[in-house]
């Protein structure tokens, strides 16, 4: 009998890949905290788990890849990008107090936001651990 890693693991596998792009897009927003008409962006955790839901109960992939296209030759080519969440959940973050440079970062609110998104990546990361410790200990009959 073959373990289903899907069965086993369920949307916490797809948890895990979310938290690693929220981190990514939560450090672009404290990179550009001092650039002029720069819009800070979050992801919507809601409407990614709402997606891949949809998704396997479906009977489909839950791997979402989009296309990326270039609009100019001197484009860098960006083979082997995988991205797990789509543009519609990619959205503006609602500024409290937009600076007069119209940059809406506010590094408080963007600090807090990475130090929680990486206290639950670490929690996705133990409980993922401790299932693929149950299947070893299942595998070898313990």
């Amino acid at each position: 009998m073959s373990i289903s890693f899907d069965n086993a693991l369920g949307i916490h596998e797809k948890a895990l890949a979310f938290r690693a792009q929220r981190a990514e897009v939560l450090g672009n927003n404290l990179a550009n905290a001092d650039t002029p008409n720069y819009k800070a962006r979050d992801l919507d955790f809601s409407a990614v788990l709402a997606e891949q839901a949809d998704k396997m109960a479906k009977g489909g992939s839950s791997s979402n890849m989009p296309t990326l296209t270039t609009t100019s030759g001197r484009h860098i080519e960006a083979e082997g990008i995988a991205m797990t969440t789509t543009d519609a959940s990619l959205r503006y973050r609602i500024p409290t107090q937009p600076s007069l440079d119209q940059n809406t970062v506010d590094e408080q609110v963007e600090q807090a936001a990475y130090a929680q998104n990486s206290l639950e990546f670490q929690a996705s990361f133990t409980l993922l651990n401790s299932k693929f410790k149950g299947l070893i200990e299942a595998i070898r009959g313990e």
